[in-house]
């Protein structure tokens, strides 16, 4: 492939795109799929292009990727306000805090009262000390966590990161399930907050699906499918 960089107008290569991410696709699956797009249409050997914040495979909804020169703004999209949709599933817990593993420690729920599920909501709204999840990709001495995970090992000692909850509802209850949204700092795990609200309520919980929605001033409702970025671009 001949490298045509200097053929091309160099901004059409420094974009900000607003992706809807499908489900079971990492981001780094994202990253992939729209440099291969763009060095295909522009047939070019290489260009830098990043994401503003990790979305898990299991999650959905909006990631912003940036593209050649605009790379180097990424930390100003990282350290946006994050607002999400999902579903916590009561009575059981999962070893990833999502669905990734099988629901274990079944308990009941059925004396779990509304006002009780609000009240304990409540408690998470504000500054948090939340340990991330050991299936996440946090690295200790070199490796990634989930990795560590996956083979077994028992990580002990995870520190807590300081966070901040500005916003935490409950949409819809139909027990064992119960849709929420949260507007959350960088950094959040919502699958931690999802663990903890079920400690909490003694009855266990995982978060069963989540979305985002909203970064910052960027909403879910202008982003563009992975399949239409080739003419978007």
């Amino acid at each position: 492939m001949l490298n045509n960089l200097n053929n091309i107008d160099s901004k059409d290569l420094d974009r900000i795109l607003l992706i809807n991410k499908p489900k079971n696709w990492s981001s780094f699956d994202v990253v992939k799929k729209i440099r291969s797009i763009m060095k295909q249409k522009y047939d070019i050997n290489k260009l830098k292009v990043g994401h503003c914040g990790t979305l898990d495979p299991l999650a959905s909804g909006l990631l912003i990727i940036c593209t050649g020169k605009k790379t180097k703004i990424i930390n100003e999209f990282e350290n946006l306000h994050k607002t999400y949709v999902g579903v916590l599933k009561l009575g059981c817990v999962t070893d990833s805090f999502d669905g990734e593993t099988e629901e274990r420690m079944h308990k009941s729920y059925k004396n779990i009262s509304s006002t009780k599920i609000a009240d304990i909501f409540s408690n998470f709204l504000g500054n948090q000390q939340q340990a991330p999840p050991i299936f996440s990709a946090i690295k200790i001495d070199g490796e990634r966590l989930y990795k560590k995970a996956r083979r077994g090992e028992k990580m002990i000692n995870i520190k807590k990161r300081s966070i901040m909850i500005y916003e935490l509802k409950i949409l819809k209850e139909d027990l064992p399930f119960v849709e929420f949204s949260v507007v959350c700092s960088k950094g959040t795990y919502i699958r931690s907050l999802a663990h903890d609200i079920g400690q909490q309520l003694g009855c266990g919980a995982y978060l069963y699906s989540l979305k985002r929605t909203q970064i910052g001033e960027h909403k879910i409702g202008t982003s563009i499918e992975i399949s239409d970025v080739y003419d978007y671009v």
